[in-house]
């Protein structure tokens, strides 16, 4: 004698969207909370009165922070090693920039070359650059600029217990120390 049960497939397939479901939630959850810790920095924390911005440290000990080149979203991050904002070619080919002389570049990987452009427009949070310095060079991840020196220099930066405050200094100041470039 068999019992055979009339539910029991709509039964099976109800599991089986409920573990979809899980694993769905799960994954999205998991997604969110690593690009949390690879950029904590999403939401940004301005300070309009002192022109200042917080960001947090990344589980890597990096400073990463969205921003804009030129107008165009990108993911910067905050390299005081580097002499000039570094990007991708590929990212300076969707710009429209143009290439300048090439230079010998120096990097943790070995050396490299690079090319000298000008940066229209930098933006990070509430501080705001025209003119910028900058290198192409392949090897930098696709989505990834090296926020150096030739933007930072005109920045005063504070940090203590991983948050890092950036305060744009006064366009007097600005000024007289934009002296490099390429």
């Amino acid at each position: 004698m068999t019992n055979s049960n009339p539910h029991s497939r709509s039964g099976k397939i109800m599991l089986l969207i409920a573990w979809l479901l899980i694993m769905g939630g799960l994954y999205w959850f998991f997604s969110d909370w690593n690009a949390k810790q690879a950029n904590p920095n999403t939401a940004q924390v301005v300070d309009k009165q002192r022109n200042a911005l917080t960001l947090v440290r990344n589980r890597a000990g990096h400073y990463v922070a969205e921003g804009e080149i030129n107008g165009r979203r990108v993911t910067f991050l905050l390299d005081t090693g580097a002499t000039w904002v570094a990007l991708p070619g590929r990212l300076a080919a969707e710009l429209g920039l143009r290439l300048g002389a090439a230079v010998n570049l120096q990097t943790a990987n070995g050396s490299a070359i690079g090319y000298q452009t000008r940066l229209d427009r930098v933006r990070l949070g509430p501080i705001e650059m025209s003119d910028v310095g900058a290198l192409v060079a392949d090897g930098i991840e696709d989505n990834t600029v090296l926020l150096g020196m030739s933007f930072l220099k005109h920045v005063e930066f504070t940090q203590r217990d991983g948050v890092l405050i950036l305060r744009a200094l006064p366009d007097d100041d600005r000024q007289a120390r934009r002296s490099s470039r390429p």
